[in-house]
């Protein structure tokens, strides 16, 4: 127990490495790929009205991108400095003046506009105010802003009340700040971005393993005998990460990618911050397997149960039997499930062969180590939550928990998200625990008020609770959401506008317009202006996905006038609904935040002395579960049989999912994906696909099901047979609405359809045609 790792920064072996290169054309000349420097430079011009204050933020502040954890230009991780051009894009945010008021006189010219444009406009300069029935947005004081939703709050019932946060730079302070007044006023329905992302690495952790974060570090990554991405694109999303691929590598790392996809990000990489790298590329992955989408639990499933035949062979050759018995229970159970699994079943399910699936398990049985990586691939299912528990199986049986270069890590796309429930801002759970007796008594002693006992909704539960009955206890009255665009984040874009034209009050905390604040509302739309992490007096701290606790301080620079913290915003609004009781939501600073922080959470206990730029803690210590002792009732990690999940499709659909491309979130940055140079509306498709159907490359296709119809042009590549991607959110129309991951709550975003050529689609002026070939999907969602 309690060992210890070594300290800071690991040394880059920069030694050239031939063996690596992605090719000899400097610079990838001719490929397509990122073009680093004149991105830099765009950005450079961009900021060029604030361009000492932008030097300010990269070289200060700790990183608003991904979760990376990059504070000014360096990381705990490697030594050297690291930018991306995701942190570069983010960058104008935070250093654009305010919008020409003039704008606020026509929203149904601002309504025009994709959230692209709106963005570029700047930032919201006062409080805000649309009427029903208004075109326009009229500048009202802050006093009357919160005053009105004050108002509204008190008339209303505390469970017709929500609260949204989204991962916009918002620090641990706002999120914690968030928790409490939700509570302080009432309601348990506060929900945030991370969720619908990765509420199911949560939720599957914790009954697994007993955890609910990264178990390791990226120091793991290097020296590990293989390296995992399952579902997970890093170097589109955590483009830092691949110089720790670059150093894995060197340190003789096999890094598999399992994906639908072959991301061509992961096959090969520019790193622009190492010289060898920006010149020749590097090759990052070794092998690819190209599993259906969700196909994944057949295809772990195929990997365990070929360890278990090899042990019948050769005890010893592929479970750690020592780690196993001592550390785990359930491996009868799974053993004999597995057992009853057949491999034709596996085979269609995953897409893979049995040689495939064979090869993969011996390569896993045959390391020492290893370190299993995955994002939204795996979590945004109906069985997300399965899938992650079949990931932590793989873990338990190979040993690969609690040590040096091994453990399971959901790698977080957004900086701070990891925090958000730590902070009790999810509908699930208090600071420091879940949303049960003994923390609920815990902290109602600790903020000194009583909390609601009833379990809150999530946001796509919220969401559809706008359109209940009138007299329904639960029917949302007002939404109030820092920062987001549900527009352009859920599945079926015109159902939302609906439940966001349907709530009475709306108010969007934020530092710009998004397509979504443009909707009208039944009552009152009210806009408030939020400052940025750099802005916010005293500082502010955010988590990172290896659970690094990073200090960002306040950075001198110009201000919006009018923009307020927002974590005082919320204590301003919570003493205007309940004055008397004000002093128990009161803060005076965000030093005084942290401090309540490190009680009401004990694994931060040691934020309260974060206050300087570099200043930095890891809750939980190098390794969640060391030496295999799991936070579980037993210390056990639990081995789960996880079943096959219904997911079929009938001769000539497709499974469908969304991908990401030059982009943060739902923010767009270019029409056209650097990395393959598809367009938006591209649809991805296997070219023996597009063949069957007569489908040539750019040819106009359509993909569609009952729920909608996606208009694009076909893009010939690697993706599996029978499977196609679509970009996010444009491909939002297909996905289905109302359909949660039983145990996280998380939307649905994968699913079944049809694609046609444009042509012969809208040739048929029969609609008896078009809903007999949307019958024939048969699509089981249920």
């Amino acid at each position: 127990m309690g060992k210890t790792r070594h300290k800071g920064p690991m040394k880059l072996d920069k030694k050239p490495t031939p063996s690596l290169w992605a090719g000899l054309s400097p610079m990838g000349l001719g490929k397509v790929k990122p073009h680093h420097i004149k991105d830099t430079l765009k950005v450079a011009w961009e900021n060029k009205d604030n361009l000492p204050y932008a030097y300010r933020i990269l070289t200060e502040g700790v990183c608003d991108g991904c979760a990376l954890g990059v504070s000014g230009l360096q990381d705990q991780t490697l030594k050297g400095p690291h930018l991306c051009t995701t942190r570069l894009n983010v960058l104008r945010l935070n250093t654009m003046p305010s919008i020409d008021p003039t704008f606020f006189e026509d929203i149904e010219s601002l309504s025009k506009l994709s959230s692209t444009e709106l963005r570029k406009l700047g930032r919201i300069p006062f409080p805000l105010s649309r009427k029903k029935g208004e075109n326009k947005f009229t500048r009202i004081s802050w006093d009357e802003a919160l005053n009105r939703i004050a108002g509204k709050i008190s008339k209303i019932d505390a469970k017709q009340l929500a609260f949204y946060l989204t991962a916009r730079g918002i620090t641990n302070e706002v999120y914690y700040t968030a928790a409490k007044v939700a509570r302080f006023l009432g309601t348990n329905n506060i929900d945030n971005a991370s969720r619908i992302c990765h509420s199911p690495s949560k939720t599957a952790l914790k009954r697994s393993l007993g955890i609910g974060a990264s178990s390791c570090n990226y120091k793991d990554w290097i020296g590990t005998d293989v390296l995992v991405f399952w579902g997970s694109v890093a170097a589109n999303n955590q483009p830092v990460s691949t110089k720790y691929m670059y150093a894995a590598k060197k340190a003789g790392t096999k890094i598999i990618n399992i994906n639908p996809y072959r991301e061509p990000s992961m096959e090969n990489y520019w790193i622009p911050s190492i010289p060898e790298s920006a010149l020749f590329g590097t090759k990052i992955v070794d092998d690819v397997y190209q599993v259906n989408i969700g196909g994944d639990i057949a295809f772990m499933n195929g990997v365990m149960k070929h360890w278990f035949e090899m042990e019948e062979k050769e005890p010893g050759t592929a479970i750690d039997f020592e780690f196993v018995k001592a550390h785990t229970k359930g491996l009868q159970d799974i053993k004999i499930h597995l057992q009853k699994q057949q491999w034709d079943e596996l085979e269609k399910s995953s897409g893979l062969s049995k040689a495939r699936m064979i090869e993969f398990a011996e390569l896993l049985a045959g390391s020492k180590s290893g370190v299993f990586v995955w994002s939204m691939g795996l979590t945004q299912h109906r069985f997300g939550t399965d899938n992650i528990s079949q990931v932590a199986n793989l873990a338990m049986l190979r040993g690969f928990i609690g040590r040096e270069h091994c453990g399971v890590m959901p790698i977080r796309g957004h900086s701070g998200v990891q925090g958000s429930g730590e902070m009790g801002a999810d509908p699930f759970v208090l600071p420091g625990s879940d949303f049960d007796e003994e923390n609920r008594n815990r902290i109602e002693k600790v903020w000194g008020f009583p909390l609601p006992n009833w379990q809150g909704d999530t946001i796509g539960q919220t969401l559809e609770n706008v359109l209940l009955p009138d007299y329904h206890e639960r029917k949302v009255k007002l939404f109030y959401t820092s920062g987001g665009n549900f527009l352009e984040t859920m599945p079926d874009p015109e159902h939302i506008r609906e439940i966001l034209k349907n709530v009475e009050l709306r108010v969007h905390q934020d530092i710009i317009l998004n397509t979504s604040t443009l909707v009208e509302a039944k009552e009152e739309v009210i806009v408030l202006p939020a400052m940025t992490r750099y802005e916010q007096q005293g500082g502010g701290t955010s988590t990172s996905t290896e659970r690094m606790v990073y200090f960002s301080p306040e950075i001198k620079g110009p201000r919006i006038e009018e923009a307020r913290a927002e974590w005082e915003i919320y204590i301003d609004l919570a003493k205007r609904v309940s004055p008397d009781k004000g002093h128990l939501i009161h803060f005076t600073d965000a030093s005084e935040i942290r401090e309540e922080i490190a009680i009401a959470n004990r694994n931060y206990d040691g934020i309260q002395h974060l206050k300087e730029k570099g200043d930095v803690f890891q809750w939980g210590g190098a390794w969640l579960c060391e030496d295999g002792i799991c936070p579980t009732v037993d210390g056990k990690g639990n081995l789960l049989p996880i079943g096959i999940p219904e997911h079929r499709k009938t001769e000539g659909q497709f499974y469908v999912t969304t991908r990401r491309g030059k982009q943060f979130n739902s923010m767009i940055y270019s029409e056209k994906d650097p990395f393959n140079s598809a367009e938006r509306y591209d649809i991805i498709i296997h070219s023996s696909d597009a063949k069957r159907l007569a489908i040539q490359d750019g040819e106009s296709i359509v993909a569609y099901n009952q729920y909608g119809v996606l208009q694009g042009k076909a893009k010939l590549d690697q993706v599996k047979e029978g499977n196609i991607a679509v970009y996010w959110p444009e491909g939002n129309v297909i996905i289905p609405k109302g359909i949660y991951e039983k145990h996280a709550h998380i939307p649905e975003y994968n699913t079944n359809v049809i694609v046609e050529k444009a042509e012969t689609f809208h040739a048929q002026k029969d609609q008896r045609y078009l809903e007999k070939r949307v019958q024939e999907l048969e699509i089981d969602i249920q």
